[in-house]
Order: structure tokens, then C-alpha cells, then sequence
């Protein structure tokens, strides 16, 4: 199901027909997250990416990799930045927002705002999903994929989940639809949901604890949606092409697994069709 995404290209096929993805995270402490966001959506299919977030974060990801393109803010996420990366927004297919984060009151604001005044598909990780959990309206009836485990789970919602896949299936399910969005369950066997539909995925790895994981997981989900895929179906084939390139990175890697691993093996998965 995950590759009828990638049918061959045509021969004309140029930069921009695949995905733009921008991608709001990262802060003083946190630089990682965002740029596996980046490179896990470049290695899934993104034409470009670019991630916005404060210097410090930016200068680090600009030199992890010449393809990464950076927006630097002059600190932390605030309500001051939000204008500015709306215009930038626009010209972008899809968002990532809230690898890497701070929690503070300020960013929890600007995170919202954004979320509320853009039009783009949305993937919503990490502290926006705290941020969102004060008001969760404001995620209502949006093209968007939620993206929690089990604690971010919880914030949002109020619930804890069991490790039983039925009480995962039930909850994911109702509050999907409570919220009007699809939301997916992280975990050995991933829950997604749409509120009417339930799917599970059952590709990954034990070794897929280390962090990072579920970084490389929103970036495929930032260029399924890119495409103009369906949140449902595109939150099923990221985590699917997600787990399996985590399966061969544990499988060859081990315990000294890392999430950055996963870029070397993405591009197997997507071949696996017979293109050449």
C-alpha cells in the first residue's frame, strides 16, 4: 500500500511536483529532532526542505547537511516570529511543527497561533502536541496528523492507553474522532486513526528505542501529505515505511541502532517496487 505513493516519475519531472515541506522545531538545547524531520522527509520523496527555528538549532542542522536550508530566529519560538513564518508558509505544501521545542508559555502560544492560521496539511509532534492539548480546537476538522506515544497521548487527551492492542484501537479511535483528525499511535504496534477507520502497523524494531525515531516517522508524514495525500492513508504508509527501514537498521546496527540510521535505509524501501 505504502508505494502506490511513488509511482515512476516521469521523464520531465522537476523540483517542487514532489513536496516542499518546512518544518518548525529546535531550540538552544534540542537540534536533532528537526533535522532528522528534514533528512527523513528528503530521503522519503521531499524535493526541499526547510526548518525554521531559533540560531543556535539552525546553525548546527545548516551544518549536518548542504541539502538542510534554514530559517534562523533570533531566539526561542514566540508570537513575534509567527508572521514571518506564515509568509514563509506559503510556500510550502506541508508542516512539521514541535520536534525539539521548548515548553515555555511564549512557544506554546506561537506554536497554536500557527497551527490556527495556516491552510498547509499539518503534522503535529512532540511539544505541539502539549501546546495544542490546552486548546484542542484549534486542530479540529484540519488536514493533520497527530503523531503522539504514550505520555503525549495522555496530555492531550487525558487518557492512558494499555499495552492491549483493543483498549489502543477504542481510544485512538474515539478521540479521533472527538477531534476531527487522524491521529497515530506510536508504539510496537502503531494505532491509527481517523475516527471512523482504524488501521495498525506492525513493521519496527525493539531497537527502535533510542531517540529520533519518531522525528524520521513525522518527516515521511510531512512529504506524504506534501503530495497531497489523505492524512489517513498517509499517517499508514509513513509508519509503515518508517518500521521498516528501522527493522534493517536494527537488524544490521543492533543495540548500537541510531534513528540517524534510518536515512540509509529509506531509499532501499522505496525501491523495493523494482524501479529503477
Amino acid at each position: 500500500m505504502a508505494l502506490k505513493y511513488y509511482p515512476q516519475r516521469n521523464l520531465w519531472s522537476h523540483k517542487g511536483q514532489f513536496g516542499y515541506v518546512l518544518i518548525i522545531g529546535g531550540s538552544k538545547q534540542y537540534s536533532g529532532s528537526p533535522v532528522f524531520n528534514g533528512l527523513a522527509a528528503l530521503r522519503s520523496g521531499a524535493d526541499l526542505i526547510t526548518i525554521a527555528g531559533p540560531r543556535r538549532a539552525m546553525d548546527i542542522a545548516a551544518s549536518f547537511a548542504p541539502d538542510i536550508i534554514t530559517y534562523p530566529l533570533d531566539n526561542e519560538l514566540e508570537l513575534k516570529h509567527v508572521p514571518k513564518i506564515l509568509a514563509l508558509a506559503k510556500n510550502f505544501h506541508s508542516l512539521i511543527i514541535g520536534g525539539g521545542l521548548n515548553r515555555s508559555k511564549k512557544t506554546c502560544q506561537a506554536i497554536r497561533k500557527i497551527i490556527k492560521d495556516t491552510n498547509l496539511p499539518i503534522v503535529v509532534d512532540a511539544e505541539a502536541i502539549r501546546a495544542i492539548a490546552e486548546k484542542p480546537e484549534i486542530i479540529k476538522k484540519r488536514k493533520a496528523i497527530i503523531t503522539p506515544h504514550i505520555e503525549e497521548f495522555r496530555i492531550l487527551t487525558g487518557e492512558k492507553v494499555k499495552p492491549e492492542i483493543k483498549d489502543r484501537k477504542e481510544k485512538v479511535k474515539k478521540w479521533a474522532d472527538k477531534l476531527e483528525t487522524t491521529i497515530l499511535l506510536k508504539g510496537h504496534v502503531d494505532v491509527i486513526s481517523d475516527g471512523k477507520k482504524v488501521a495498525l502497523n506492525k513493521t519496527g524494531s525493539y531497537f527502535m528505542t533510542k531517540g529520533g525515531f519518531g522525528d524520521t516517522l513525522s518527516g515521511i508524514c510531512g512529504t506524504l501529505l506534501a503530495r497531497n495525500i489523505e492524512p489517513f492513508e498517509a499517517a499508514q504508509a509513513a509508519a509503515y515505511i518508517n518500521g521498516r527501514a528501522g527493522e534493517l537498521a536494527g537488524k544490521k546496527y543492533g543495540e548500537g541502532v541510531l534513528a540517524s540510521d534510518v536515512f540509509e535505509f529509506l531509499p532501499l524501501i522505496l525501491k523495493k517496487d523494482g524501479r529503477k
